[in-house]
């Protein structure tokens, strides 16, 4: 699984429909709505979850993974120390980024790629990627 920056997941782009994203990895094993009526879709042996937004026609707008093989710059990147991700981002121009700290755990965004990093004892655990805003500030979708 590679993370394309600003277009998805592998064959997943940002803009897909349900049914695009059933075709490519089947039905999810989990489905159901977030308190802002968006579709979610949870792939538990792939540890991938996609969000459909209402607002936006169900186009796939953003994905949440936890799966170690998980790749960025063709780097697995779960489970590495922050410090070591961090190095190969600036060195691809991946920067600056905010910080959150909640209970300990810090997370990393960054915004021209709408790009989260979730830290818990300096190991990423989970990774977040949405859709990004065109200059016209709409989504800019890939599909």
């Amino acid at each position: 699984m590679e993370i394309k920056l600003k277009y998805g997941i592998d064959n997943l782009l940002f803009g897909m429909k349900e049914q695009d994203v059933t075709k490519i990895l089947g039905k999810p094993d989990t489905q159901y709505k977030d308190e802002e009526e968006n579709v979610v879709f949870m792939y538990n042996t792939r540890k991938l979850r996609l969000i459909f937004y209402k607002e936006e026609n169900f186009r796939l707008g953003y994905m949440t993974t936890t799966n170690p093989i998980v790749k960025l710059f063709n780097t697995t990147v779960i489970g590495k120390n922050w410090s070591d991700v961090y190095s190969l981002l600036e060195k691809n121009k991946i920067k600056p980024f905010e910080t959150d700290t909640v209970e300990g755990m810090i997370s990393y965004f960054n915004e021209e790629n709408w790009l989260f990093f979730h830290v818990d004892y300096n190991e990423i655990v989970k990774i977040e990627v949405g859709a990004v805003f065109s200059d016209k500030d709409e989504f800019d979708w890939r599909f």
